[in-house]
């Protein structure tokens, strides 16, 4: 993995993701780790959106994180690195749900739900307060997953992850018609005072946590023989 001075040095200059790829192409290998951490926690929830399915989440992003690095030399640039990333992992998670014979159905008794919902409360807040964070994550969470694919996928990259309707469109290789109606069908599929709540809270009910980070990095790493 990439040096802490190297990572810290990527930061403090805010380099753009644009700019890590070049140095990337350019022979600092080293520092495709950074824009993996950028992106891991929206590959991490759009993934799981689809498959509702944390291990195969994280095995998506590992596959959408090779596959990105493998044909980094085509990236041309005309779209955003973060949308022509995302567009690889949408599609990666897509064909592994639709190889299935039918998608898992939610299930609030799986023990990664706790995870899940463990960062949707906060130690400073009373008691109570967690409860009711917890209660509401869990309504949240379930409200989004019971949404059509079709209508979820546009949720997620436009509520939840704040993506354009232009870049959602070329995401999921629509027009930005379709995307403005399936968000809009979506919308209407949601309870009103539910959707009320949704886009600040939505993002803390799919958080992608350090140690997942750490083994996605290394998994991918591994996969390209970079050096430890």
């Amino acid at each position: 993995m990439a040096s802490a001075a190297l990572l810290q040095q990527a930061r403090n200059e805010d380099w753009t993701d644009e700019q890590v790829v070049a140095r990337v192409l350019a022979g600092e290998t080293a520092l495709y780790e950074l824009l993996m951490r950028r992106h891991n926690q929206r590959l991490y929830r759009v993934a799981r959106a689809i498959l509702r399915d944390d291990a195969e989440a994280e095995d998506v992003m590992q596959d959408a994180y090779v596959r990105a690095y493998q044909n980094l030399a085509s990236f041309e640039g005309r779209a955003k690195f973060a949308t022509w990333l995302m567009r690889i992992a949408v599609h990666e998670a897509l064909a592994r749900a639709r190889k299935r014979s039918r998608l898992q159905s939610f299930d609030t008794s799986d023990s990664s739900y706790g995870d899940l919902m463990i960062a949707a409360t906060s130690s400073e807040r009373s008691p109570e307060h967690e409860t009711y964070n917890r209660e509401l994550a869990a309504v949240i969470e379930k409200a989004v997953l019971s949404l059509p694919e079709e209508y979820r996928l546009v949720f997620m990259l436009r509520d939840v992850e704040g993506m354009s309707t232009e870049e959602t469109a070329q995401c999921l290789t629509l027009t930005p018609e379709n995307v403005k109606v399936r968000l809009h069908r979506a919308h209407a599929k949601l309870r009103a005072e539910l959707y009320a709540s949704v886009g600040a809270a939505a993002a803390r009910c799919f958080q992608f946590h350090a140690t997942r980070c750490d083994r996605v990095v290394e998994g991918v790493f591994r996969s390209l023989n970079f050096p430890g």
